[in-house]
């Protein structure tokens, strides 16, 4: 048997953000429930970890094989590689592979959208509106992107470690159309979204500055040592997360905030209660969405992926 193989360019041909935000809000409304995701795995390598994410959705098996190599960008090459191994669900036959890489920067910033645009819902508004986005990688741009082909943006700031980096970044969607700039984080305090996609350990704006009326993303990285907004933040905030049981694992933007037991005790609603309309946050606070990144995500977007580069006659033999 060959396997067949979605490259990095033949699925971002495939899903657009628009497709891969479709994909995740149908399976949500379709009984995806993201607390049966298995928690992740780690195992660590000379130059790294391994990361192992498996799941099952209603039609398919799947699991993510990823390494982390923090010293690989030095030398030239991705930080994070990997490879998605697709599976019918009701025989565990192997279907297809895809690229891994190119599936987490598809599907994490169609997450962050789904649950911005149904954010933006709540407040009346159908676009994004000023957007302040912190961080100038490459899952920073896919973020602007799929904000931008399903929402809509007005104005964008961009803020960065490296001056150069964040004007770079705003230039190039200027030339897109986008009014863009480079900016502080003092640009906060007149955003209408605030979408944080770093790697920092510490806060990185000052949470007084967010207005009530504002969206908040954090979404850059995960563990309990990572930290985007700072406690005062989150504890203002309405806050919604991917799953109650992985946000309190590694969501490390919550947990200083409250303890675990406070946070299980009541406060956070959760996506596929927002996507459901079964979230209706009190009025006069900002609204903050935290992800740490989750396997079902994964295996719908590739199961949609893969409908579309296999025809279902074909993918019936």
């Amino acid at each position: 048997m060959t396997l067949p193989y979605i490259d990095a360019t033949e699925l971002a041909a495939l899903m657009s953000p628009a497709a891969a935000v479709a994909a995740l809000e149908d399976a949500l409304r379709g009984g995806q429930d993201p607390e049966l995701d298995s928690p992740r795995l780690f195992a660590p390598l000379s130059a790294g970890e391994f990361l192992l994410m498996p799941a099952q959705s209603a039609k398919y098996a799947g699991v993510k094989v990823a390494t982390v190599a923090p010293g690989n960008p030095a030398k030239g090459h991705p930080k994070i590689q990997g490879t998605y191994l697709l599976l019918d669900g009701e025989f565990l036959t192997p279907l297809a592979a895809l690229d891994g890489a190119e599936l987490t920067l598809i599907r994490t910033p169609a997450v962050t959208t789904l649950a911005l645009k149904h954010l933006l819902g709540l407040r009346g508004a159908a676009r994004a509106g000023a957007v302040v986005v912190f961080g100038t990688s490459l899952q920073a741009d896919r973020h602007i992107e799929a904000l931008h082909a399903v929402c809509g943006i007005d104005s964008l700031v961009v803020v960065g470690r490296r001056a150069e980096a964040a004007a770079a970044l705003a230039e190039k969607w200027a030339g897109r159309g986008v009014p863009a700039r480079s900016g502080s984080a003092a640009d906060v305090a007149g955003a209408d979204v605030v979408v944080c996609a770093t790697s920092s350990a510490t806060p990185i704006f000052d949470g007084a500055l967010v207005r009530d009326g504002a969206v908040v993303a954090a979404i850059g990285s995960h563990g309990l040592d990572a930290r985007e907004v700072d406690p005062s933040l989150a504890r203002r905030a309405a806050v919604v997360v991917e799953g109650r049981a992985s946000a309190l694992r590694e969501a490390g933007d919550l947990i200083p905030a409250r303890s675990p037991e406070e946070w299980a005790a009541g406060g956070l609603a959760t996506l596929s209660e927002l996507v459901n309309g079964q979230f209706a946050p009190t009025s006069g606070k900002p609204l903050l969405y935290t992800g740490v990144g989750m396997s079902w995500e994964d295996i719908v977007v590739a199961g949609r992926a893969y409908e579309l580069f296999i025809p279902p006659a074909a993918a019936m033999h």
